[in-house]
């Protein structure tokens, strides 16, 4: 089976395709997964760029061209499937079909694209018209799709696959290593990762963490994925952290105000700001607890990361954070419920930590890795390409 995977998304700064490749690792791990699924899997990758290059990684071929040219190698390939990252693009995703062979399946995957909004706007009626040559959509859950389906955007003839969006080869650190090379300390140690925006909900965050720690609120309860036993922070944890990375910096300012106006959480919460993602090894490693207040996410690269090393997730109840958990590892909460996220926070917290570290890591393992990725994705390959030539259709994966 012949797979073209396409990428227009590209950041601009870039001059040379090397360093393209080494900075957008879910392309090339897709890519080199899908690769690896089945031995009669082919890849070609084509990528938009400002200039013409060929380029071979890992056994995949990488073409960088303008968009149009990309069409034309696309169709040149004989793929079975064409797989387009975004919906983010319809005219382009429609030129890319013009030219392919009628018997050759086109696929788009969704990367965070959000509410296309009302049905009726112009803008989403072109876009209709220009999206009916996509026989497949992949999204991280079923249900992020509902509003493309409200927005009659996705039709009832067109399938609808949940697959992970990526993955991570990101490797767990041994814990005494990781606790000296990222100074994060704490029982539990608790670790928050993400832009301080709204969405992302910092201060919801905060607040729950000096929430848990508060007598007032040990004896509240929380469900637990997987049916476990509720519980609370004890008495016993006195040096709980909470330790916070981050880029964009919009709401720090407010979190700074927010710790300061606490005697509890001066002494509690690290602001440690920016790190090299080649260092977040040793803080998701050191971590006991990995706490996201997230409103909306396409999928959560830390998240899979975090879990990647262990860090029992403690994260807020959306589709995305369902389908990477499995609703089988951590705790889910409200997205902004203080409350909620505190008793959560306290649930975990009074685990046997060194078990659930290991279930969060066999979890992973089991679910999320690109091995198991890329198989699935060959399997809704070839079920999609099968109903497209009037085939019988692969069983579920």
């Amino acid at each position: 089976m012949r797979v073209a995977q396409v990428n227009y998304a590209f950041d601009t700064r870039l001059r040379d395709p090397e360093a393209l490749l080494d900075r957008y690792a879910t392309l090339t791990g897709w890519s080199h997964a899908i690769a690896n699924a089945a031995p009669d899997v082919e890849v070609l990758t084509l990528q938009q760029f400002h200039s013409s290059a060929n380029v071979t990684r890992d056994g995949v071929r990488y073409v960088f061209a303008d968009f149009l040219t990309l069409a034309r190698a696309a169709a040149r390939f004989e793929p079975d499937v064409v797989h387009v990252n975004g919906l983010g693009f319809p005219m382009r995703t429609w030129l890319m079909r013009r030219p392919l062979q009628a018997s050759s399946a086109l696929v788009v995957q969704d990367h965070a694209s959000g509410d296309p909004g009302a049905a009726t706007t112009a803008k989403n009626a072109v876009r209709r018209s220009l999206m009916r040559s996509i026989d497949a959509f992949l999204f991280t859950a079923l249900e992020q799709a509902e509003p493309w389906h409200r927005a009659r955007l996705i039709r009832p003839t067109q399938s609808v696959h949940d697959v992970m969006e990526a993955s991570t080869t990101i490797a767990p650190l041994p814990r005494g290593d990781a606790r000296s090379q990222s100074g994060v300390t704490g029982a539990p140690a608790v670790l928050w990762v993400g832009r301080l925006n709204v969405n992302k909900d910092p201060l919801t965050v905060v607040d729950a963490f000096e929430t848990a720690l508060s007598p007032s609120e040990r004896n509240a309860r929380v469900r637990a994925p997987g049916g476990g036993a509720p519980g609370a922070m004890k008495n016993d944890v006195p040096l709980a952290t909470l330790t916070m990375v981050y880029q964009e910096e919009e709401l720090l300012a407010a979190v700074k105000a927010r710790i300061q106006s606490s005697p509890l959480l001066k002494d509690r919460v690290r602001l440690v700001g920016a790190v090299p993602h080649d260092r977040m090894a040793a803080f998701f490693s050191a971590a006991d607890i990995f706490v996201v207040g997230s409103h909306h996410e396409g999928s959560g690269y830390a998240l899979m990361e975090a879990i990647a090393c262990g860090a029992i997730p403690v994260v807020t109840d959306i589709p995305a954070f369902r389908a990477i958990t499995g609703t089988a590892v951590g705790a889910l909460w409200t997205p902004g419920d203080a409350s909620a996220c505190a008793r959560a926070l306290g649930d975990v917290g009074s685990r046997d930590l060194s078990g659930a570290r290991q279930r969060v890591m066999d979890h992973f393992q089991r679910e999320l890795t690109w091995e198991v990725i890329g198989k699935r994705a060959v399997r809704i390959y070839r079920d999609v390409v099968q109903t497209r030539r009037g085939g019988p259709t692969c069983p579920p994966p």
